[in-house]
């Protein structure tokens, strides 16, 4: 096993891979920006390193302040978290030509799924279902009209080089196709470096589901399980649940062998996650994307299947084999993770502040992943997650109601927070229906 760990993120996943790592009797190193000195995840670490001003390109995001952490304190290994560095195949290489241990796929992975219409080619010649769409970029307006006319309206224009829910648009004709092209490719080239852009058909009612794979260190790729994705603000995720309400045993089986198939196609190892579009009335599901990374919301996936995912990415890194025996994965229970974020429960506009008030919820089937407490503050420079309230049950009716409690008894003074959006989705009949999709936020707004 791996004996020394530097965590290149922050806040509650810094801290979510901190509490595993030192479970294993791994020495763990922080780095932080100036901005986050006082949070949780470094005093929790063994050892700390500041790394820069709160800037997140001069700090989290800086390669070479991050590598001289480790070479001073001595680290075996980096595990990126998600976001920040954590699907750069450029700095999964750095790290690895250091001779340090890379926690995650390798870079060809990162590289080969990094681009969407890339992706879309590898998954459709592994027999993964894929939605209609472009082969190639469309270089340039006219291509993308021609493209949208052979798919059919409505299209989603979507940053080949995105992810997290950024850069995409939907275009419902032509004139919208025109705004909605410039508007992605000048995103994509201002935040990815790469103004490329795809064209795809758009499903206006569709459920996002996604499979989490590991791939092992005998070479094996599995899948345990999928999870429900679908209670989403501005296409970015606020409501996981496993297992999806919408997923019957054989599709389930299905798309499980899919998301299989797509790992075994890039030889894939470590944590990862095989998002899809799935029609619920069709049981039609299309491959999305590939995120090559450990997702926010794996908590859930680790209740029902009774594992830690942290520790089987270490032990993956480490060359050991995984703690359960990968041909006898049992599911038991449900469970359900709400993003509690620094923003108006309306609008979902950011507002940072000093927390004064932090209690949060406890009781059985409770857990609270967080990344700050009381008296710490919310700054402006990074993503607006607070922390995760994931609540597990036998079923998902008993966990829903846990999570009501939960709801209601966290606390939270100081910036704008989201906590009163979860107590009205957790009333709203549709939710608790089990049969929602992806428009369910907007029609609450």
């Amino acid at each position: 096993m791996i004996e020394s760990l530097l965590v290149a993120n922050r806040g509650e996943i810094a801290r979510r891979i901190i509490r595993t790592a030192k479970r294993l009797g791994i020495r763990v190193i922080a780095v932080h920006s100036e901005a986050d000195a006082d949070l949780p995840f470094v005093a929790e670490a063994d050892e700390a390193v500041l790394i820069g001003p709160p800037n997140p390109a001069l700090s989290y995001r800086n390669t070479e302040a991050i590598l001289a952490a480790a070479k001073s304190t001595g680290a075996q290994a980096i595990h990126p978290g998600y976001g920040f560095l954590s699907e750069n195949a450029e700095f999964a290489r750095t790290v690895e030509a250091s001779g340090l241990i890379w926690v995650g796929p390798d870079a060809d992975a990162i590289t080969a799924m990094g681009d969407k219409i890339n992706a879309r080619n590898l998954m459709a010649a592994a027999g993964v279902p894929v939605a209609p769409g472009t082969t190639d970029p469309a270089a340039d307006l006219d291509a993308a009209v021609t493209a949208a006319a052979e798919i059919g309206y409505p299209v989603m224009v979507k940053a080949a080089a995105g992810g997290g829910g950024m850069g995409m648009g939907v275009a419902v004709d032509e004139a919208a196709l025109r705004t909605e092209y410039d508007k992605v490719r000048a995103f994509a080239e201002r935040m990815f470096g790469d103004g490329s852009v795809l064209i795809e058909r758009y499903f206006p009612r569709v459920r996002h589901v996604e499979v989490q794979i590991l791939g092992l260190a005998d070479g094996r790729v599995v899948a345990l399980g999928e999870r429900e994705c679908s209670v989403q603000r501005r296409n970015q995720k606020l409501v996981e649940e496993c297992p999806s309400p919408a997923v019957s045993p054989e599709l389930r089986s299905r798309l499980l062998a899919a998301a299989v198939r797509a790992g075994e196609a890039v030889g894939y190892r470590n944590a990862g996650t095989v998002e899809c579009l799935l029609d619920a009335a069709t049981g039609e599901f299309f491959f999305l994307e590939m995120n090559t990374r450990l997702q926010v919301e794996h908590p859930v996936t680790e209740y029902v299947y009774g594992i830690d995912l942290v520790e089987e990415q270490l032990r993956v890194a480490s060359g050991l084999a995984p703690t359960f025996d990968p041909d006898a994965l049992t599911p038991r229970g449900h469970a359900v993770e709400m993003r509690i974020n620094a923003e108006d429960p309306k609008r979902f506009l950011p507002g940072p502040g000093v927390i004064r008030t932090w209690v949060e919820p406890t009781g059985e089937g409770v857990r609270v992943d967080s990344g700050y407490t009381e008296g710490n503050t919310v700054t402006p420079f990074y993503d607006s997650l607070l922390a995760k309230l994931i609540v597990s049950g036998a079923t998902r009716d008993e966990a829903l109601d846990r999570a009501k409690a939960a709801v209601a008894a966290f606390q939270i003074e100081g910036p704008k927070n989201n906590v009163p959006f979860f107590a009205e989705l957790l009333t709203n009949d549709e939710f608790l229906s089990g049969a929602y999709d992806t428009g369910i936020v907007s029609r609450m707004r």
